[in-house]
C-alpha cells in the first residue's frame, strides 16, 4: 500500500521530519508558488505551513484527501478554519511552541529601549562616539504595565520581576487573587497608561481588541513612557502612535508586529524613537522545533484516524487513556446504528454507563456522530466535520452519562428516534484484557457478539427449523458464518439473531433469506474501519 502523503509547504526544521518517521511518503512544494500548491495538494493527505502559505477555500478544496493542516507556529491567519470545518480537516496548531522566545523578545524590547541600544549601535557602525545622546534610564523601581496576563503575559512577568520593577497589569479576564499570586496589581486601562514608564502588549487581536490604545490612551500617558508591541499588530492604532512619538507625547516604542506585514507607513517606521523587529516573536531555533514537532505528533494522530483533541476545529477536549479505547467501539456502534434504521432520525441519544462516567467524554460523542455519518453522506467524515453534518440536518444530539451498568463494567448506548415515535437502539462494550469490542444489546434484547466487518440481523418469529432455513440460503450462496447468537423477548414470540459473516451478502440472498424465515427485519450491516 502506498504511504500517507505529508506536504512540507515551507522549510521546516529537520526535527520536523524525524518526528514524522518513516510511515509518511513527504513532499516538498513552495507553499506561495500557488500553481505548484494546488497541484502538488492534489494527494496531499497532510499539509504543514508556517505563515507564508495561504490555505485557504481554493486550496482545500484542491486536495480531496486531505485530513489535517498543520500551522507550525501560533496564529491561523493563513488558514481558512471555516473552510477547513466543512471539509471535515482538521486544523492544528502550536500555541505553545513560541511563548517563551516571544516573552524574552518584549523584554529584549523593553531594555533596548530603556538603553537606546539600536541606535548606539547604528551610531558607532556610522563612525560616530556619542555617549551623551543615548543616556537612557533604569528599569530598577520603573512601573512596567503588562495588557495581558496570559501564557506570554505571565512569562514576561517571571523575567521581569529580577529587576526590582512595579508591576500593574489590565486584564479584564483575570481575577485580582490570581494578580496578588503573580505579584502584579491589577488596574483598569486608564490607570495602567496613566502610571506605566514602561507597557508591553500580550493578547490576541479581535475585534473588542483592535485600536485598544489609540489616541485617548496616549492622552493620559507620561511622556516618559516606552510601549512594547510583540503581540499582534493593530492592537496600538498605527497612526495615533506616529502622533505620539512625532510629538514627544512618548518617549519610545517598539514594535515587532503591524497591521500589514511587511510594513509600508513610513511616517511611522522613519520616526527616531522606534525601533522595530520583522515579527522575530517566533523566530528562535528552539521555538521553530518545538513547532514543528508539535504539529507533526499532531499530524501522526490524525492519520491514524484518532482524534486530535487540541486541533482547534474539534472540540474533543483532552482523551483520558482509560476513554481513548471507547472511541473506535462508538464509531463502530454508530455505524451499526445507521445500518439499523437506513433513514434520518430526528434525535439521537448517546448514553454512557459505568465507570466511564468518571471521565471526560466528550470524545465519544464526535465518535457517534462520526461514525453514524460515515455510510450516509459523500462527502469525507471526520471529528470535524460530524456535528456541523447533525447540525445542517436538525438532528438533536443529547448525551447522558451516568455510573450504573449492572453487568458490564462500562455500556455505550446510541438511541435513533425516528419520524414516526419509533426508537432503535444499539449497546457495546468493551471486555476482557484485550478490550475486545462486542455488541451486548439491539432493540433491547441481550446478545453477546465480536463485532465484525459483516453482520445479519434478522428479526422473525421464534419456531423450530428457523435456523436452518437460513444456514442452507447462506450456504448455498457460499457466505460463511464466522459467529452467531439468538436471543428473543419469550417462548414463541420474536427472536433475534446477530450473524457474523465474511463478506458482505447480496440484495438477492437478503431476499431470499427474507422470503424464506419470515422475517420482519433483516439488516445487512458492514462496518469501515477508519
Amino acid at each position: 500500500m502506498s504511504k500517507p502523503v505529508v506536504l512540507l509547504a515551507e522549510q521546516l526544521s529537520p526535527a520536523t521530519v524525524d518526528a514524522l518517521g518513516p510511515d509518511f511518503e513527504v513532499r516538498q512544494v513552495d507553499g506561495t508558488d500557488r500553481p505548484a500548491l494546488l497541484e502538488a495538494l492534489a494527494e496531499a493527505n497532510a499539509i504543514l505551513v508556517r505563515s507564508a502559505t495561504q490555505v485557504d477555500a481554493e486550496a482545500i478544496a484542491a486536495a480531496p484527501n486531505l485530513k489535517i493542516i498543520a500551522r507550525a507556529g501560533v496564529g491561523l491567519d493563513n488558514v481558512d478554519t471555516p473552510a477547513a470545518t466543512k471539509a471535515g480537516v482538521m486544523v492544528v496548531n502550536a500555541p505553545t511552541s513560541n511563548i517563551t522566545s516571544a516573552a524574552e523578545l518584549a523584554v529584549g524590547h523593553i531594555i533596548s529601549l530603556a538603553r537606546h541600544i539600536p541606535n548606539a549601535n547604528a551610531s558607532m557602525k556610522a563612525g560616530d562616539w556619542k555617549r551623551s545622546k543615548y543616556t537612557g534610564v533604569e528599569l530598577f523601581e520603573k512601573t512596567i504595565g503588562i495588557v495581558g496576563l496570559g501564557r506570554i503575559g505571565t512569562l514576561v512577568v517571571d523575567r521581569l520581576k529580577g529587576f526590582g520593577v512595579n508591576l500593574v497589569a489590565y486584564d479584564p479576564y483575570v481575577t485580582p487573587a490570581r494578580a496578588s499570586q503573580l505579584g502584579v496589581q491589577l488596574l483598569s486601562l486608564e490607570e495602567l497608561m496613566a502610571q506605566s514608564d514602561f507597557i508591553t502588549i500580550h493578547i490576541p487581536r479581535t475585534p473588542e481588541t483592535t485600536g485598544l490604545i489609540g489616541e485617548a490612551e496616549f492622552a493620559l500617558a507620561k511622556p516618559e513612557l516606552r510601549i512594547v508591541n510583540c503581540s499582534r499588530g493593530g492592537i496600538i492604532d498605527e497612526n495615533a502612535l506616529r502622533d505620539a512619538l512625532e510629538s514627544g507625547k512618548i518617549a519610545g516604542a517598539a514594535l515587532d508586529v503591524f497591521v500589514t506585514e511587511p510594513p509600508s507607513n513610513r511616517d511611522l517606521l522613519d520616526q527616531p524613537n522606534l525601533q522595530l523587529t520583522p515579527h522575530l516573536g517566533a523566530s528562535t531555533d528552539e521555538a521553530q522545533e518545538k513547532a514543528g514537532v508539535s504539529v507533526a505528533r499532531s499530524v501522526r494522530l490524525a492519520l491514524a484516524g484518532e482524534l486530535v483533541p487540541d486541533a482547534v476545529n474539534v472540540a474533543g477536549g483532552i482523551i483520558d487513556e482509560y476513554v481513548r479505547p471507547g472511541i473506535p467501539l462508538m464509531e463502530k456502534l454508530g455505524q451499526f446504528l445507521q445500518g439499523l434504521i437506513g433513514a434520518s432520525p430526528v434525535a439521537l441519544d448517546i448514553e454512557v454507563h459505568g465507570e466511564l462516567a468518571r471521565y471526560e467524554v466528550k470524545a465519544l460523542r464526535l465518535a457517534a456522530l462520526k461514525g453514524f455519518f460515515t455510510n450516509i453522506v459523500t462527502e469525507q467524515v471526520s471529528y470535524v466535520n460530524a456535528p456541523l453534518l447533525a447540525e445542517e440536518r436538525g438532528l438533536d444530539v443529547r448525551m447522558n452519562v451516568d455510573e450504573d451498568s449492572d453487568e458490564y463494567r462500562n455500556v455505550l448506548t446510541l438511541r435513533a428516534t425516528l419520524s414516526d415515535g419509533k426508537t432503535v437502539s444499539v449497546s457495546g462494550t468493551l471486555t476482557g484484557v484485550k478490550q475486545i469490542e462486542k455488541l451486548v444489546g439491539i432493540n433491547g434484547y441481550s446478545i453477546e457478539v465480536p463485532l465484525a466487518a459483516h453482520h445479519l440481523v434478522m428479526v422473525y418469529s421464534d419456531r423450530p427449523g428457523v435456523v436452518a432455513l437460513y444456514g442452507a440460503a447462506l450456504g448455498e450462496a457460499g457466505v460463511n458464518i464466522a459467529g452467531m447468537q439468538i436471543a428473543r423477548d419469550e417462548e414463541g414470540g420474536q427472536a433475534l439473531s446477530v450473524l457474523t459473516i465474511d463478506e458482505p451478502a447480496s440484495d438477492e440472498l437478503l431476499a431470499r433469506l427474507r422470503d424464506a424465515i419470515g422475517a420482519s427485519e433483516l439488516h445487512e450491516i458492514d462496518i469501515v474501519e477508519s
